[in-house]
């Protein structure tokens, strides 16, 4: 060992024994206890916002026990109609007051010569999903029980308040429908009103909100309340129902779930409790909200074109939303909204009855030349049946379309015509954000209001039109007379028709299938605020009843052609001939444009009033 390690060892000791000199007078360290005391304090309430820590190595257990009785400790009881927020009420109340609002029937062309009878013009868009997703509250609160997830209730009070829920509402629903005998728009049936799958999807939205969305966590109550909204919104675009029945529908679904879970209160009482309601401690009035409403005002569209002019009228529209906003405080915050609005036409029927309308072709094309050729084969009748007659007679013997109980001629030009309705609403998409005001009235109750602006997105209405039938020849002479003074009107030489023969098959068959009527819009910017009651009937679920009222400036074109199929069903010279008369012609389709497509544009300015009802979380 060297010097240096020798020093180095001899400071450590120094060092060690210097330190243990401090420490000799020390006192020992003694423990003091704190005298323990025991007392009862109170536990803070769950919140919303720190759900239950489960231990992440724990899993549920499968709960099959249908008829044992449990009840957990420390579970509020309900007192009867405890949980009643009445606010299925209004939702019928406004179904029943626009249940007037329908159009008068219509006649759907290939249903009708097929022998049946139809009051709607059936649309293409066809969708069963909505056969399944009214039971998709109820799938979602036996699937969450069964896997062990604990809701509201033990298993029979559970089965119990569903049973009773449901029978309430098959009781109204089945009540009213058979009473009130409203027709279905595709006129299927005549028990229309109320929606029978939208109150059972209401029902089972109101299951899974008060067994999970109160309890556990109210995006449950979201998912549930959605999609049964989006169940009636289906119910409405598949042409089985309308805006009223869907309405009403959902109003009887709530309605009927709070009547059977307040029986059950009464009978159960704390029997079978196995979670209290989840608490909100904020006072920020930010939420998350699901609408469905019914759009007023703006219900017709006005087109003209020179001095000819078509008008479209529109029901009441079915209005869905979906809308979030954040508080700074009670009184202001941010935030936005998307909404879908759906307005039908009322007389797509009329358009539809004159796809193919080959006898008003005839009637203001080849009459002028027929009645000049053939004077005798033209007797008007002395009284208004007697010209009916005759006319009839007249466009029998041309050959033409004419409805009978033999049904359609087999050697008409046109033996089958419809129309294919593809859209027949005219729905705008609306997306707007702004600022959101809230003033406070009461612990529970609170007035808003909103200013927004944003954009607004159209899809057009359409119906195509379809027609088959024989092409159609036609044999005439023309003499020109050029001999001075022999001008007509315009200084033309004048026309002299010499012989016009009766229509005659070529002995080809013809199809045409083409876009009959299209009405839509540019997008636009919208501007919308509103008023709202709201009505917190728990710290994190609120109620609201709202009015809103939105602005944008259209503008709308509309195509129309309605002799498309003309040009399949004669000959060129036939249709030389017929399309001539035309623009020489008046009347309901002889208006001086002939065969070609008539184009419409217009300007207007849309104000929309919407009365609906919002399902809320607070957040």
């Amino acid at each position: 060992m060297n010097l240096r390690h020798l020093l180095t060892l001899a400071t450590v000791a120094l060092t060690v024994q210097a330190n243990a000199e401090n420490y000799r007078d020390m006192e020992p360290l003694t423990l003091e206890v704190p005298e323990m005391k025991a007392e009862l304090v109170k536990l803070p309430e769950r919140s919303a916002a720190n759900f239950e820590r489960v231990d992440p190595a724990a899993s549920p257990k499968m709960d099959f026990d249908f008829f044992k009785t449990k009840t957990n400790p420390g579970v509020k009881a309900y007192k009867f109609m405890d949980d009643m927020t009445f606010v299925g009420i209004p939702l019928f109340a406004a179904g029943w007051a626009i249940k007037g609002d329908k159009a008068m029937f219509r006649v759907n062309q290939k249903a009708e010569s097929g022998g049946k009878k139809n009051t709607q013009l059936l649309t293409d868009f066809k969708t069963g999903i909505d056969d399944y997703t009214q039971f998709f509250g109820p799938a979602m609160v036996v699937g969450l029980k069964l896997g062990g997830y604990e809701g509201r209730s033990d298993w029979p009070r559970l089965l119990a308040s569903a049973g009773l829920s449901y029978a309430i509402m098959a009781g109204f629903v089945n009540g009213i429908k058979y009473s009130a005998k409203e027709m279905r728009p595709d006129g299927s049936t005549a028990n229309s009103w109320p929606s029978g799958h939208t109150a059972t999807a209401f029902v089972g939205a109101s299951l899974l909100h008060k067994e999970y969305g109160l309890t556990r966590s109210p995006w449950w109550s979201v998912a549930g309340y959605g999609v049964a909204t989006a169940t009636g919104v289906m119910r409405v675009l598949n042409n089985r129902h309308w805006i009223s029945d869907v309405m009403s529908g959902a109003g009887i679904g709530i309605m009927s779930t709070e009547l059977g879970y307040a029986l059950c209160d009464l009978l159960f009482k704390q029997k079978g409790l196995l979670r209290n309601d989840l608490m909100m401690d904020s006072e920020k009035p930010s939420f998350f909200s699901v609408s469905m409403g019914v759009g007023l005002g703006s219900k017709d569209l006005n087109f003209e074109s020179g001095d000819d002019e078509m008008n479209i009228k529109f029901r009441a529209a079915t209005v869905v939303d979906a809308e979030g906003a954040y508080f700074f405080n009670k009184y202001i915050g941010v935030g936005g909204r998307l909404r879908v609005r759906a307005q039908s036409a009322k007389d797509f029927g009329d358009f539809a009855d004159y796809v193919g309308a080959e006898d008003y072709y005839v009637w203001h094309g080849l009459q002028p030349y027929y009645e000049s050729a053939y004077p005798n084969d033209y007797l008007p009748g002395t009284t208004e049946a007697e010209q009916i007659d005759n006319e009839f007679t007249y466009l029998e013997k041309v050959g033409y379309q004419l409805e009978s109980e033999s049904g359609m001629q087999a050697n008409a030009p046109v033996t089958d015509s419809y129309g294919i309705v593809k859209s027949d609403h005219i729905t705008e998409f609306t997306g707007s954000v702004g600022v959101y005001f809230n003033l406070p009235l009461s612990s529970r109750f609170s007035l808003g209001t909103k200013a927004l602006v944003g954009r607004s997105i159209t899809q057009e209405l359409d119906i195509d039109g379809y027609a088959e039938g024989n092409q159609k020849d036609i044999s005439y002479t023309l003499s020109l007379d050029n001999r001075p003074g022999m001008k007509d009107l315009y200084g033309d030489p004048t026309v002299s028709l010499n012989d016009l023969q009766y229509p005659n098959n070529t002995g080809e068959k013809w199809t045409d299938e083409w876009e009959y009527l299209t009405i839509g819009a540019k997008s636009s910017t919208s501007f919308g605020t509103g008023l709202s009651l709201t009505f917190r009937y728990k710290s994190n679920f609120s109620w609201r009843l709202y009015c809103d009222y939105d602005y944008t400036r259209k503008d709308f074109t509309a195509k129309y052609d309605p002799f498309h199929f003309a040009q399949k069903s004669m000959t060129s010279g036939a249709g030389y001939l017929t399309d001539i008369a035309l623009q020489n012609s008046t009347g309901d389709f002889g208006d001086g444009l002939g065969f070609e497509a008539r184009e419409y544009k217009s300007r207007k300015h849309m104000n929309y009033w919407t009365l609906g009802l919002s399902f809320l979380v607070n957040l």
